[in-house]
């Protein structure tokens, strides 16, 4: 019994390290745009080229807009992290694109652009061809004063490029 308790335990520190390195490397070879709010970034080009990996990785985009400044995205990231198989499903089958707005750059612009945000942070899905297809107040994804896994993983599954056609259907007779 006690032989199988410490291979229980091996087996959960074991995992736990080989998702840790996974997220080390995934994070590793993220694009600059996926992985940090920069003021300093034109979210032209970076979406410009989100769209061009989305296409070649056959993902969504999720537009992430946000900043430093804000502990809400702060929390999610730490959320995410966390949580490595979302994480790792986010980035499967996502392009994540996170656009700086702060007092310094609003990036007004772009944000034009865009449905209006509701809060920080705020997440946007397009196609892989940039055609917006969800604006989401990121208080959805929350329970209580954390995020929720249930909430996070229904979201992604929703999302997934496979289910383009179904959710771009109901676009459009909601519309």
């Amino acid at each position: 019994m006690k032989v199988l308790l410490i291979f229980l335990i091996s087996s959960v520190c074991l995992s736990f390290q080989t998702y840790s390195r996974n997220i080390e490397q995934l994070k590793v070879a993220l694009p600059e745009y996926s992985k940090v709010y920069d003021e300093k970034r034109d979210p032209f080009k970076d979406a410009t080229a989100a769209i061009a990996l989305a296409q070649a990785t056959k993902r969504n985009i999720l537009i992430e807009i946000g900043g430093n400044w804000c502990s809400w995205c702060h929390k999610m990231d730490a959320f995410l992290e966390k949580n490595p198989d979302i994480y790792q499903g986010l980035h499967r089958n996502f392009v994540l694109l996170k656009i700086n707005v702060s007092d310094t750059n609003e990036n007004e612009k772009f944000m034009k652009s865009l449905p209006p945000v509701l809060g920080y942070p705020h997440m946007y899905i397009s196609t892989d061809t940039g055609k917006m297809m969800l604006s989401k107040d990121t208080a959805e994804l929350l329970e209580g004063d954390n995020y929720s896994r249930t909430a996070w993983l229904s979201f992604l599954e929703q999302w997934r490029l496979d289910k383009n056609s179904e959710n771009l259907q109901k676009l459009n007779t909601s519309s």
